[in-house]
């Protein structure tokens, strides 16, 4: 990414005023047009769907996604589940019966069933004591980010410009601080993310530099895994950040961007199911592509990032 169009993200980002929270498959419901995701795909065959049979049975029952409806206990989440889960099967028995379009017009309904019940395990559920728990983790990453970015700064001898960055952190990270110690948990982990997001997109912008060029190497592949799950949240953040207001004012935009959601959200249910298996390098790959469909969803919208 030219170094320009880098900084203008950052500075984007810095002066976004929308709250940032982790987009979950709740957050990418409401698509304008119910056929919209079949019309754009073409025909299906036997072997791709049985490959989605197996990633939507996953999204409903073992995702995160889905561990947040049961956390919630909200009635009409848990009665969207029920109804997702009887969808799938109504697509399975039409797969094995050869009626192929059947089945990938109920799978359609059956993910669009499962995130609109997500969406109805509203954030509101959470406890006090479940925010606190992840703002202080949250803390803890953005603490993480800043010591390399301080470290890297010092690596490429960005003098005043590398320490007026961490200044501007720092002074986030007190704010931030200021208001969960005020009660305003919402507001601070808000906040928080923010510095997060930026911090973490400052640091790769530093490692990606002319005189820092660095391969990744990972002790193992589920140690790779795990770098792949963070990568695929910040471009989940990144659409909240960038997209809201423009999905909110724009139903064409809401339904464009809608179908890459979705298929990311069953791309990375399937490679949870993957990593529980310990196959991780399966996992990998399906995370890779997922978060690839998060970005053709952020370009959709006439913003550019690189991946």
């Amino acid at each position: 990414m030219k170094k320009h169009l880098r900084n203008g993200l950052i500075l984007l980002l810095w002066s976004a005023s929308l709250p940032i929270a982790m987009v979950t498959a709740a957050e990418q419901t409401q698509a304008t047009n119910p056929g919209a995701v079949r019309a754009s795909r073409p025909p299906e065959d036997k072997e791709k769907l049985e490959r989605r049979l197996a990633s939507v049975a996953t999204l409903i029952e073992k995702s995160s996604a889905a561990r947040q409806i049961e956390a919630s206990a909200v009635p009409q989440a848990l009665a969207s589940r029920v109804k997702a889960r009887e969808l799938r099967q109504q697509a399975d028995d039409a797969y094995k019966t050869g009626n192929y379009e059947d089945a990938s017009r109920l799978l359609d309904q059956a993910a669009k069933m499962f995130f609109e019940g997500v969406r109805l395990a509203a954030p509101e559920q959470i406890t006090g004591d479940k925010k606190k728990l992840d703002f202080d983790n949250r803390m803890e990453s953005v603490k993480a980010l800043l010591a390399a970015q301080k470290r890297i700064s010092v690596e490429k001898r960005l003098g005043a410009k590398g320490t007026e960055t961490s200044n501007t952190i720092e002074a986030q990270i007190r704010d931030a601080t200021a208001l969960a110690a005020a009660g305003k948990l919402d507001e601070g982990r808000a906040l928080l993310d923010k510095v997060y997001l930026t911090t973490k997109l400052a640091v790769e912008g530093l490692r990606q530099g002319d005189t820092l060029v660095r391969s990744l190497h990972f002790a193992s592949k589920e140690e790779e895994y795990i770098y792949e799950v963070d990568r695929n949240d910040t471009h989940n953040m990144l659409i909240k950040v960038l997209l809201n207001e423009k999905r909110a004012s724009n139903a064409g935009l809401e339904s464009m961007v809608q179908k890459y959601l979705e298929q990311a959200a069953v791309l990375r249910a399937s490679a949870e199911a993957m990593a529980a298996k310990k196959d991780f390098e399966s996992g990998i790959k399906l995370l890779e592509d997922s978060t690839k469909e998060l970005v053709r969803a952020i370009r959709s919208a006439g913003v550019y990032i690189p991946g």
